[in-house]
């Protein structure tokens, strides 16, 4: 346990992992909900319980249609809580589960939870300048993960970060290898999360070359604060649309 757990007994890995997973669960409920008949129901998985397009659109989904109409630069935060299936957010969840474990050992709670955002946001902020139509998912988030993890490995070295860098190269080319088999994969968006993931974990260092410092904790702060605002504003304004 690490100095930061310690002072913060309830801040641990595992209540930061459940409050990402649950809020990624709630936010694909109720797109549910609210898609209401307008639901894809299908025996095909990849298409298995899919939210209405209008809803995650107005819910927060980012790319060209969101942002050139609606002006809506806050889906670059937004998006990254949303999923357009029950296959996808089973996926990425797995691979939260997976890839957030490691960044908080070795960059801490706060910097991992900072990485995630913003890796999040340049992921579908190079989507937006390449052209992507609409785009959702935790894949550009969890791309950041990735590429913080790689750097980690690569500049580390030794036994473990060896050990690091192999496993994440390893996702690094099963990514390139999904982007090009299967569909609807936003290549941009695992593009801009890995590449930023790469320079924020140079950026803020990881705990073998300093501890956690109370900028890292406020900005981790400040970013939960912003995203837990904008996807409630985001559901409240959705409900009164749809139901008012």
């Amino acid at each position: 346990m690490t100095q930061y757990e310690k002072n913060n007994a309830f801040l641990t890995p595992s209540f930061v992992m459940n409050a990402m997973t649950y809020t990624n669960a709630i936010m694909f409920f109720i797109s549910l909900i609210y898609s209401g008949k307008n639901m894809i129901l299908s025996f095909n998985p990849f298409y298995a319980f899919t939210p209405s397009m209008d809803v995650l659109n107005f819910l927060g989904a980012s790319g060209r249609l969101p942002i050139v109409k609606f002006e809506a630069w806050w889906s670059l935060i937004t998006a990254n809580w949303l999923h357009g299936g029950l296959l996808h957010i089973l996926f990425n969840m797995m691979a939260l589960k997976t890839l957030a474990p490691l960044v908080m050992k070795e960059f801490g709670l706060s910097r991992m939870f900072s990485i995630y955002t913003l890796t999040g946001v340049a992921g579908f902020l190079l989507s937006y300048f390449g052209n992507v139509y609409l785009t959702i998912g935790a894949s550009s988030g969890l791309c950041g993960l990735i590429g913080a993890a790689l750097f980690f490995g690569k500049s580390r070295g030794g036994q473990w970060g060896q050990l690091v860098y192999k496993q994440t190269t390893g996702w690094v080319i099963t990514l390139v290898l999904i982007g090009f088999l299967m569909p609807n994969i936003n290549n941009w968006g695992h593009g801009g999360g890995l590449l930023a993931g790469i320079f924020f974990g140079w950026i803020f260092g990881y705990n073998e070359k300093r501890p956690e410092n109370i900028f890292d904790k406020s900005l981790a702060v400040l970013f939960v604060g912003i995203t837990l605002w904008l996807l409630l504003k985001s559901v409240v304004q959705g409900f009164f649309l749809i139901y008012s």
